[in-house]
């Protein structure tokens, strides 16, 4: 009986002391910032590791939500830029108490941004404004490609200067501590200044021959400004880009071109020579084809000495028809039946209508018609200027009119064209080919009627 008292009264000092021993509380926890995130929002998921805790009181001061208390309270958010403190009280029933504070930093959003702005023009050198746009950031790289200085780390860096033409990278890396971003513009520096032009003289003009009209064509580069300078033109000078002149005095004369841009000038200049008038035209070695090669569109039989053009019969209409000066019959490739005629009589040879015809005088036979005046082979090919044909006599009379043959070559036929020009023909060639057969011919005329 004392023995089993014993045992009772030993037993129940033992769990007197048992519950006499509190259980600690040691409070630890870590935080994980979600893909690594550091601007806002940031989330942070918290990671409990605390022991012996039965209670938890989370505060998030400036965090959605602000409190908790979960164990496992997940993912707080923050949408403002700071430093925050996390505080974990834990407790158990034995009254054990822990405390823990752990802080975090959320940075700002970087948005990065920059203008760039050429100054005046984009010509070399080219002075180029940084206006730096960019938020959040703390830190500021910039590299400027083949520019004047060619890096910075300042936020607002001083103006750049680049003087190599061509396409010149600006770019920006940013960062806020944790973060890094990166822009990029592009800018143009225009080519080097070049001044340059070619010329060009209207085609009636292209014997050089006083008046001359003249079409300067501007083949400057990165220019913006012209100053022209011309001898012996109409004009002494023009600040147009691409003028227009008529040289008026014979010799060789110089035109010249100063090109700039506002920061550079440069000159060019070429010579041009021109001639006394002689009011006369020459044309070589024109083809007429009979009536059947003139037909079957393969060598005309029509011609104009305004565009110096041989014409078929497609290529007659009514703009062409108004040119037309000349128009040659031939028979055959026996060259038995031949003759000129004018424009508006061609569909007496078998021709068809041309459309708004002029009126020509012709001699066919200077040997048959009586003239009053009969130019001989020598005096056509003797012939520098108009002098001959102003005194010349077109006396237009039926026997004149008629047909001829190949039996007299070289053949002298003078003509007056409708505005009164007066020229001759030399027939050179009777050219036998068939259907193809042709003719071959030197033309002088009057440029303008005296």
């Amino acid at each position: 009986m004392r023995k089993s008292l014993f045992f009772i009264i030993t037993l129940l000092g033992i769990c007197a002391c048992v519950n006499e021993v509190a259980l600690p509380v040691i409070v630890d926890f870590n935080t994980e910032i979600v893909n690594q995130d550091y601007t806002v929002p940031v989330k942070v998921k918290i990671l409990n590791d605390t022991e012996g805790a039965d209670t938890y009181k989370w505060t998030f001061k400036g965090g959605e939500p602000s409190s908790s208390s979960s164990k496992n309270p997940g993912i707080i958010t923050y949408n403002t830029e700071g430093e925050y403190l996390i505080t974990l009280e834990a407790s158990n029933r034995d009254g054990s108490v822990d405390v823990k504070t752990q802080k975090i930093t959320v940075k700002p959003t970087v948005l990065i941004d920059f203008d760039v702005e050429v100054l005046e023009n984009n010509y070399s050198p080219v002075e180029v404004k940084i206006t730096n746009k960019t938020k959040g950031a703390t830190t500021f790289e910039w590299f400027f490609q083949g520019g004047i200085p060619e890096t910075s780390s300042k936020e607002y860096p001083e103006n750049i200067t680049f003087t190599t033409p061509g396409e010149h990278t600006i770019r920006l890396k940013v960062s806020n501590g944790e973060e890094s971003y990166t822009q990029e513009k592009i800018i143009e520096v225009a080519p080097y200044l070049t001044a340059d032009f070619e010329y060009s003289v209207a085609f009636k003009d292209d014997d050089y021959q006083v008046p001359v009209k003249v079409t300067l064509t501007n083949k400057s580069i990165s220019a913006t400004n012209y100053n022209w300078t011309f001898e012996g033109a109409n004009i002494t000078s023009s600040l147009e880009e691409n003028p227009e002149i008529e040289i008026q005095t014979p010799g060789t004369h110089t035109l010249q071109l100063k090109a700039s841009n506002g920061k550079q000038e440069k000159v060019f200049s070429k010579t041009i020579t021109v001639y006394e008038n002689t009011n006369l035209r020459s044309l070589e070695n024109v083809k007429l084809g009979i009536n059947t090669a003139h037909k079957e569109n393969a060598i005309g039989a029509f011609f104009s000495t305004k565009t110096r053009k041989v014409y078929t019969k497609s290529e007659v209409t009514n703009e062409t028809g108004k040119d037309i000066d000349l128009v040659f019959f031939g028979l055959s490739e026996t060259f038995s039946y031949n003759k000129f005629v004018s424009p508006n009589q061609a569909s007496t040879v078998a021709f068809s209508s041309i459309p708004n015809a002029q009126k020509t005088q012709l001699i066919n036979k200077q040997e048959s018609c009586n003239c009053s005046t009969h130019l001989s082979v020598s005096e056509f090919d003797a012939m520098v200027n108009d002098q001959l044909l102003a005194a010349l006599a077109v006396d237009e009379i039926n026997e004149g009119l008629k047909e001829f043959d190949n039996t007299v070559t070289p053949r002298i036929i003078p003509f007056k064209t409708s505005d009164s020009r007066k020229g001759v023909i030399k027939i050179k060639q009777f050219v036998k080919d068939g259907t193809n057969s042709y003719i071959v011919v030197d033309i002088k005329v009057q440029k303008e009627a005296k």
